[in-house]
């Protein structure tokens, strides 16, 4: 059985780049705080933990040691309570997200009323929201149908968003505000590892997604996955694959959420071609 997985598969630089932080941090300081979890897998949150990198609920908390920011950004009023209470602050926040953030300061600077393409309390979303007064969030075009007429208006979209979700909710809009910018912030390694889905899923037989089911951006390639082949899972870890799963597949392809480690891919690797070793072979 021939396993295809696919190049940008897994780690985003801005999740690899916080997660490098976290450790090093841990190591320089011994203990280092996060509010909340780094990225949305419990895999690494796990493996940062036993690194020295504890989770908080409140600022409170972070005081005897520096306090992370994580990849998905920090609202505005958190980062002005941090300062003021004189915590060090490791800013591990996507250069993606924190782009988002100063696109969204200048359309509202245009006084145009904000428009987040988004998951409603998604953490990333929320910081985005935050920077700006009276943002709108919509997660679908049935939402946007909802909003009244505009006369001015500026629209981003949370990094991860799938574009046909952006464009169809734009679609919308522009039927409904007489002057409309948008700002197309959805990252280009979200755009890569979607493209690349397409492709896995029209050319294997199966298709399998790893990361963590409270990942947005792995639950959208699986939803992509799963709407071009019928024969498409989403896997936490190689423990979770089903070999009736592949049963008569001549070819799998493998991808993986931006917070999903490389082991963690690797180990399902692994596990499909041992799995492929007692699966018959497909009739010819």
């Amino acid at each position: 059985m021939r396993i295809e997985l696919a190049k940008h598969a897994g780690y985003c630089f801005g999740v690899r780049d916080a997660v490098q932080l976290a450790l090093e941090s841990a190591r320089k300081y011994g203990t280092v705080y996060m509010l909340g979890d780094i990225v949305h897998n419990e895999v690494v949150v796990q493996q940062l933990a036993e690194s020295g990198v504890r989770v908080v609920k409140k600022l409170e908390d972070a005081k005897s040691a520096p306090l992370l920011f994580r990849a998905h950004g920090t609202q505005v009023d958190v980062w002005n309570s941090a300062r003021q209470q004189g915590l060090t602050i490791l800013d591990g926040t996507c250069p993606l997200v924190s782009k988002i953030h100063s696109e969204v300061r200048e359309l509202a600077a245009e006084g145009r009323r904000v428009v987040i393409v988004g998951d409603h309390g998604h953490d990333e979303v929320v910081g985005i929201a935050s920077q700006v007064p009276d943002p709108v969030v919509v997660s679908s075009p049935e939402e946007a149908e909802k909003l009244p007429r505009m006369r001015r208006c500026g629209v981003v979209s949370q990094s991860t968003q799938m574009l046909a979700n952006v464009i169809a909710v734009l679609n919308v809009l522009y039927r409904k505000v007489v002057d409309l910018r948008f700002i197309n912030t959805i990252c280009f390694p979200t755009r890569l590892n979607q493209e690349e889905i397409v492709e896995l899923a029209r050319e294997n037989d199966v298709v399998i997604i790893v990361g963590s089911f409270s990942s947005a951006n792995t639950k959208r390639l699986t939803s992509i996955a799963q709407s071009l082949n019928p024969r498409s899972y989403q896997v936490a870890k190689a423990e979770d694959l089903q070999p009736e799963w592949f049963t008569g597949a001549e070819s799998v392809g493998v991808s993986a959420g931006a917070s999903t480690p490389d082991d963690t891919i690797f180990a399902v690797v692994e596990r499909i071609r041992s799995i492929s070793e007692t699966q018959p072979v497909a009739a010819g």
